[in-house]
């Protein structure tokens, strides 16, 4: 009687932790693994030893959770040289980008004169190719479809053109390699191709002005094309979908001169709203979610808000949608794929800050993440 006591009790005990562990199980399976393809940001280290951090975020909140650090393989530079801030190691927009299908992500290599491509995979990046960049101090890249152009800033600086395999990897285009207007003096802070591939164009920040370069079928710019910039320090910019350009004026860094400028590329880049003010410091990059546009003011520690129409034409919907305090030091910025969420890496706080972004253009907080090292650069958002 004693021993079928014992087994009816060992039998209730068996089946009560059958259904702890089946719930845990239920549990667990409600939280599933970091899946970067679903929603991610990346950033770029800049270090000696040049890394990706891949941050895994999640669906409803936007918040992020580092799941990966791959190395580049090459060398990033984290030290500014003058007169840029310290802040500011690159001075440039577009250091790390990602191809459309989120697979890929390309990231300059300034020390080493490289460019890395790495994959992405569910949970993590891998290695897959690094290659000269053909010129030295690589700081901004340009991806559209099969094509990728460099713009090289040190040395003689110039755009060099790649062509993207489906694997990711690239080959130099023959007859590519272009120069700057400006030459050794233009310096440079972004390339990017327009909106149906046919143009890049690069802006010079001591020249005050955009190079414009025709691109043929074949991948290959022709001779660069001299825009004079309606405000002074042109930096980073992005286009629409019906060729209008969207262009930050750090304005030397004065104090509250800050501006935005867009152009029609349609009609040899004619001004359609000049230098649209802020109120704010250093405006340097710029991203777009839908028809809003939001810029970060280093010098300032805030980020702006602009709304475009389909003309081009600008309006200012907030100098300061957001405050990221005294000292934060925004700069590279990205907005999710989904146009629900805004990422700014914070070189002063060294973390990225996340944000809602609503229709009003208001950000609302979602928190900081991360530890990045000094001089980190270069954001991609999917």
């Amino acid at each position: 009687m004693r021993n079928k006591m014992v087994l009816a009790l060992v039998g209730v005990i068996a089946f009560a932790l059958f259904l702890v562990v089946e719930s845990y199980g239920q549990k667990r399976a409600a939280n599933p693994p970091a899946n970067l393809h679903a929603g991610a940001v990346y950033v770029m280290t800049n270090q000696p030893v040049n890394a990706v951090m891949a941050f895994a975020r999640q669906p409803n909140t936007g918040s992020l959770t580092l799941v990966d650090t791959q190395e580049t393989g090459g060398a990033g530079n984290p030290v500014a040289i003058p007169p840029d801030p310290p802040v500011d190691a690159l001075a440039s927009q577009g250091s790390l980008v990602r191809d459309d299908d989120n697979e890929y992500l390309y990231a300059v290599n300034a020390g080493s004169n490289e460019i890395s491509v790495l994959e992405v995979g569910r949970g993590g990046l891998d290695f897959v190719q690094k290659v000269p960049s053909g010129g030295v101090r690589p700081i901004s890249l340009a991806l559209y479809g099969d094509l990728l152009y460099v713009l090289n800033e040190g040395g003689t600086p110039n755009v060099t053109g790649f062509h993207v395999a489906d694997d990711g990897t690239l080959t130099p285009i023959d007859g590519s390699t272009q120069p700057l207007v400006g030459g050794t003096s233009a310096d440079p802070a972004q390339v990017g191709f327009n909106s149906d591939g046919t143009q890049l164009v690069v802006t010079e920040k001591m020249g005050n002005r955009l190079d414009v370069y025709d691109v043929d079928k074949g991948g290959v710019a022709g001779a660069p094309i001299a825009v004079s910039s309606r405000g002074m320090t042109p930096f980073g910019f992005v286009f629409d979908s019906n060729q209008y350009v969207y262009v930050t004026e750090a304005m030397g860094g004065t104090p509250g001169a800050s501006a935005l400028s867009s152009y029609d590329a349609d009609e040899k880049y004619e001004v359609v709203t000049g230098s649209l003010g802020n109120g704010q410091t250093a405006s340097c990059w710029a991203s777009k979610a839908n028809t809003t546009l939001l810029v970060s003011n280093t010098g300032s520690g805030t980020i702006s808000s602009y709304s475009f129409d389909e003309d081009g034409a600008l309006t200012l919907l907030n100098g300061a949608a957001a405050d990221t305090g005294a000292g934060s030091s925004p700069i590279d910025n990205a907005v999710s794929s989904n146009n629900r969420y805004f990422y700014v890496i914070e070189s002063g706080s060294h973390t990225v800050s996340g944000w809602t972004i609503s229709r009003n253009g208001l950000l609302n907080s979602i928190g900081e993440f991360g530890t990045l090292p000094m001089g980190a650069q270069g954001i991609a958002a999917k």
